[in-house]
């Protein structure tokens, strides 16, 4: 939902007293034993498979002595960090609906509403002075609000707030008028004026997955072949080549490379995240690490299998040290890439505002066309190598293509400040 007008202020913390002379009040908060019992139910169904993979995963990383169960510890550990969001978030909500608390204050000039678990959550701020229709309210039953019973409404630009749970209709001259002698505003009757409503809310304080940030500030002029992110990526790609040349390096080497970019893409993927959701990423960023660090951990085992181990010799139960040393012999190519990766991040995605066209779905997935393409290389690269018999020209070949895609997909990822926009 797309909220307008004039928003309140929001502040994650501690619920305080407030001064000597300020109001205070801690409303009922009303428990649905029904919802409670279902949610219950539902997080105890997802916790239990949760709580064996932990203890599986656990054995795998206590005793593993090759490439295979190092993979299946790493997968179980991804699998295990994307399937546990929903019942931490399960539980979180389980956790409001039994020891939530909702509490009204008012100071002068300002009216604050805190909602959380003991002194632990989120206080709303309003502007008392414009502010307006408090009122008391017995929602419709079966609606939105009927979970609420009898509670306090009121209006603040466009929008209009739900204060509170079964209260007691007695209590609501009271606490009008407490509200007015404190605040030192008798809250006004009528309808918002025109500059009260006409703004829309920016969604960097609160995030939906659908909902992107604001649009971009500027039209970005689309970047070009000669643009230094471009140039720094085509650089970057080339050291293979290099690396071909002068340190030897086969195939092998390369696809293990382009894997690791792709885990390279998932790190900056999450900062992205982090940019766009704010908070929620604490949320989104685990269940992205899981489900990606589960295909990359596949992802390995299959391109180690395919391309690796028959130019190694290696064999299961091999020091994994060995696998290490793949890795160290790319260092400078993985630097490379880091540093491209980087500065794309840095000019692009944040200097040129790219994140306001961004949601968190769109954000979520868009790593993932790394993967389908690497498959496709895997596939098409190791047929010609069974085909042709030698992989010098297929290395070339598979170097040549990654460099294309690579820059297309840039230049079109970043072509400019549109309404959709694909970073």
């Amino acid at each position: 939902m797309i909220r307008k007008g004039l928003r309140p202020s929001f502040k994650f913390g501690v619920d305080r007293p407030g001064d000597e002379g300020d109001f205070r009040r801690v409303l009922p908060f009303r428990k649905s034993w029904v919802a409670i019992a279902i949610l219950a139910v539902m997080d105890i169904v997802f916790l239990i498979p949760a709580v064996l993979t932990f203890q599986q995963a656990i054995a795998e990383w206590g005793q593993f002595d090759s490439l295979f169960d190092l993979v299946g510890a790493l997968f179980l550990s991804a699998w295990l960090l994307g399937w546990i969001t929903a019942p931490l978030i399960m539980t979180t909500v389980l956790a409001v609906m039994l020891f939530g608390r909702e509490v009204l204050k008012a100071s002068p000039g300002i009216v604050e509403i805190f909602f959380g678990i003991a002194i632990f959550g989120v206080t709303v701020r309003y502007d008392v002075s414009k502010l307006r229709n408090l009122r008391f309210e017995r929602p419709i039953k079966k609606s939105g609000k009927s979970w609420r019973g009898p509670h306090l409404v009121f209006d603040y630009g466009a929008n209009t707030v739900a204060v509170g749970s079964n209260i007691d209709a007695d209590e609501f001259p009271e606490i009008r008028s407490q509200l007015k002698i404190t605040t030192g505003h008798d809250i006004r009757h009528g309808d918002a004026l025109p500059s009260e409503i006409e703004t829309k809310w920016e969604q960097d304080e609160i995030p939906t997955l659908e909902t992107p940030p604001a649009a971009p500030l500027v039209n970005s002029e689309p970047l070009t072949l000669t643009s230094p992110s471009a140039l720094l990526l085509i650089i970057a790609n080339l050291i293979p080549i290099a690396g071909n040349i002068f340190l030897g390096w086969n195939l092998g080497d390369v696809m293990v490379l382009y894997w690791a970019e792709s885990a390279i893409i998932g790190f900056f993927n999450v900062c992205k995240l982090a940019v766009i959701s704010r908070w929620m990423v604490l949320l989104v960023g685990p269940f992205f690490v899981g489900h990606f660090g589960g295909f990359m951990a596949i992802h390995f085992l299959f391109l180690y299998t395919i391309f690796v181990k028959p130019q190694s010799g290696m064999v299961a139960g091999e020091d994994l040290a060995d696998v290490a040393q793949l890795f160290v012999t790319l260092w400078p190519a993985l630097a490379a890439l880091f540093i491209s990766h980087a500065f794309s991040f840095y000019k692009n995605f944040l200097g040129r505002d790219e994140y306001r066209g961004r949601t968190v779905n769109q954000q979520m997935t868009e790593p993932y066309s790394r993967i389908i393409f690497m498959h496709l290389v895997l596939i098409f690269g190791g047929g010609l190598t069974m085909v042709l018999g030698n992989p010098a020209p297929v290395l070339l070949l598979v170097i040549g293509l990654k460099i294309y895609f690579d820059v297309k997909a840039h230049l079109k990822q970043h072509a400019g400040n549109q309404t959709e926009q694909s970073q």
